[in-house]
């Protein structure tokens, strides 16, 4: 069992309607696709409104194994009174999610969250979800030594941190949620940094690439 980072669009319209020209349909059906495969492992996602929730939903009612939510429960700038529905979220008369981590601020949250995961599934190319990918990789490499000069320890930055404790740390990319792959600059950056970068173009895919990840872990 893997614990998996989920990030992507926060507007589902937008980004799945209008973009990507998909239907509510084949959007839907992604979403069951996705969460049936998802169901074996541990997820953890913001819990905000997009489509890492929308697969959370239907990952409970499918009997999934944990949903944690990163929360920045000190933040004093910004706050968290607009995530609270989505904390206290109900599916079934069951608490959507099971566990909290506290990150802190809404700076350290987005800094951070790829961390929490031993893998990231990105679900969508997005101004957040590429910033968390990019924060994710560029701290990760701090973790793992890559910069000597920093000394960076897991316990300092968060316990909860999964990224660091794995080399085989990776980003599954779902295709059909990207108009494009990564640009080139960006996959170079976390392979350098002992990243690995793997596209799915199905559920199947999905699932085939997390048994790899699994085995080399």
């Amino acid at each position: 069992m893997l614990r998996i980072c989920l990030i992507g669009p926060g507007n589902i319209k937008f980004h799945f309607n209008s973009l990507l020209g998909m239907s509510d349909d084949e959007f839907e059906k992604h979403i069951e696709g996705i969460a049936g495969v998802l169901r074996e492992h541990e997820i953890v996602l913001l819990p905000d409104r997009g489509v890492s929730f929308e697969i959370a939903k239907r990952y409970k009612e499918l009997k999934g194994k944990k949903v944690i939510a990163t929360i920045p429960l000190k933040d004093k700038d910004f706050g968290i009174k607009h995530l609270e529905k989505y904390i206290n979220y109900e599916t079934n008369g069951t608490k959507l999610f099971d566990k909290q981590i506290d990150t802190g601020d809404w700076y350290k949250q987005h800094m951070t969250l790829c961390l929490f995961g031993e893998v990231i599934f990105m679900l969508g190319n997005s101004l957040g979800s590429l910033a968390e990918l990019s924060c994710g990789f560029y701290l990760y490499k701090l973790l793992v030594g890559d910069k000597p000069e920093v000394k960076a320890k897991i316990e300092k930055i968060n316990t909860e941190i999964m990224a660091g404790i794995n080399k085989d740390f990776a980003v599954i990319i779902y295709s059909p949620f990207m108009k494009e792959k990564l640009p080139e600059e960006i996959e170079s950056y976390i392979k350098k940094s002992g990243g690995k970068v793997i596209y799915a173009d199905n559920p199947e895919a999905i699932k085939l690439a997390l048994q790899s990840l699994h085995t080399s872990s």
